[in-house]
């Protein structure tokens, strides 16, 4: 069996262009009224098959082509109703009490007060 080859269109102008060598080749040597030699006759043939195979691919290509089935889902089982949830009550959330806030000018006055305890406290201690 001959490898499948995808497009006749390449054999088919091959073959008709050594079909037209031997004809040519025939009416120059013994001219144009003698009888087709059997090259030519095997020629024509393996044209005319050719061309006959290449309507028989075209004629099937036409034809719809068998598709893979689909696959049927099933419908899956409704859910159940769930009850509605019941909601606790929640003891009302009471406000948080504000925190003591001390000012810029305070903050500088406390610490400047630290360091000066600090001096005094070092000041005593190289004394005792």
């Amino acid at each position: 069996m001959p490898i499948r080859i995808a497009s006749l269109h390449r054999q088919i102008e091959k073959s008709g262009a050594k079909l037209h060598r031997a004809m040519v080749s025939r009416i120059h040597s013994h001219g144009a009224d003698d009888a087709p030699s059997d090259q030519e006759r095997a020629l024509m043939e393996e044209r005319r098959i050719l061309r006959e195979t290449q309507a028989t691919r075209r004629a099937q290509a036409l034809q719809p082509k068998p598709k893979a089935s689909r696959i049927v889902r099933e419908a899956k089982a409704p859910k159940e109703p769930q009850a509605p949830k019941t909601h606790r009550e929640k003891a009302p959330k009471t406000a948080k009490a504000a925190k003591p806030h001390i000012s810029r000018a305070e903050k500088a006055a406390k610490k400047a007060e630290a360091l000066e305890a600090a001096k005094r406290a070092a000041k005593k201690s190289a004394k005792t």
